[in-house]
């Protein structure tokens, strides 16, 4: 066992001599080992850092681009303060310019206003302004409704029960289509016990019964598809749907043309001289003015004549003006109530019927 262990002793000796000979020599000589700067790898910091000359001008680029965002964002934001402001200006500007247009309407309607007295109610709406006067004449109690229609729905002409030769009473006309006002339109004659529109009547822009060209001194009057005021003698049909009527009906006879009162024919001077009154006109800025006169009864001793009712459409400012269907038919209605005084002791049933909506 000890001889192994002496023989393998021998032999790590043998095999470490070499290298323990090399540095005990260099241990004792002066000979120095020296390796060279590029022999040691540089940090991976200083191999990636760029040199300052390349730096530098980065640097300013940097900068530069940073200013100019700055400057443009100034630029952008004064841009938009001006935009705003500008727009704050025109809009402004426009207020007034509409404000200025409107005026001279405004100043027109107090006008017109004044000469119909005081306004006893005013309907109000999006709709339409409908206002009401109470007129003491020297012969005659009346009434005025002058309505300033707003919306292309805010009237309309009704039949009786919504049927060709049926009639109902304007009151009846008013609360069956929730209407908050209402007044007679057109004459009728009768016939096989039902009550039929006199001559051309149109609803809902269709004929209700028919074109029938003027005679006996009969017109057409009605409304537009623009709320504008139409009527007068039409010879053709072709004549008056160019007019583009929605609704109106046919009486007798036309007072006023351009402000202009117009002859009155000899037969309604006398038959009846004085009678309850129902009237339609219109203004410049296409407001519409009903009259209504109260009269006793039809015997033409009381009431209004027709030259009375020109002269009240002169005096507060019309345009045109045409006589509808009185007597026993002149019929008002304003916020539910009956407003003038049925010659008949009651309201009659007639076959058409304007009506008002809010």
């Amino acid at each position: 066992m000890n001889l192994t262990v002496k023989a393998l002793n021998r032999t790590a000796l043998l095999a470490c001599a070499p290298f323990i000979g090399m540095m005990i020599w260099l241990l004792l000589s002066d000979t120095v080992i020296q390796l060279s700067n590029e022999a040691f790898p540089k940090p991976v910091t200083e191999q990636a850092k760029p040199p300052e000359a390349d730096i530098m001008p980065a640097a300013k680029g940097l900068e530069l681009a940073q200013q100019t965002a700055s400057q443009t964002r100034e630029s952008i934001q004064k841009q938009i303060k001006l935009y705003h402001e500008t727009n704050e200006d025109m809009a402004k500007i426009s207020s007034i310019a509409a404000a200025q247009a409107k005026r001279p309407l405004l100043i027109y309607d107090r006008n017109i206003t004044s000469k119909l007295g005081k306004v006893s109610e005013t309907i109000e709406s999006d709709k339409l302004r409908a206002q009401l006067f109470y007129i003491k004449a020297e012969n005659f109690s009346a009434y005025a409704l002058k309505v300033k229609l707003k919306s292309a729905d805010a009237m309309t002409m009704t039949l009786g029960e919504d049927e060709l030769g049926k009639a109902e009473t304007t009151l009846a006309a008013v609360k069956r289509n929730n209407a908050v006002a209402g007044v007679n339109a057109g004459g009728f004659a009768d016939g096989g016990g039902k009550r039929y529109p006199l001559s051309t009547t149109i609803v809902d822009g269709s004929y209700a019964t028919g074109f029938e060209p003027p005679h006996a001194n009969l017109f057409f009057v009605g409304l537009n598809d623009q709320n504008e005021l139409i009527g007068g003698k039409f010879a053709t049909k072709e004549q008056l749907n160019a007019k583009k009527p929605k609704f109106g009906a046919s009486f007798v006879p036309v007072l006023l043309r351009g402000e202009a009162p117009q002859p009155i024919p000899a037969k309604w001077q006398t038959s009846p001289k004085r009678a309850p009154r129902t009237v339609i006109a219109n203004y410049k800025d296409d407001q519409l003015l009903f009259l209504v006169a109260d009269g006793y009864d039809e015997t033409g001793s009381s009431g209004a004549t027709l030259e009375e009712m020109q002269l009240l459409l002169q005096r507060y400012g019309a345009v045109d003006g045409y006589n509808l269907d009185g007597g026993g038919s002149s019929s008002l209605i304003f916020n539910g109530r009956v407003i003038n005084k049925p010659s008949d002791g009651n309201l009659r049933k007639l076959p058409t019927h304007f009506l008002f909506f809010k």
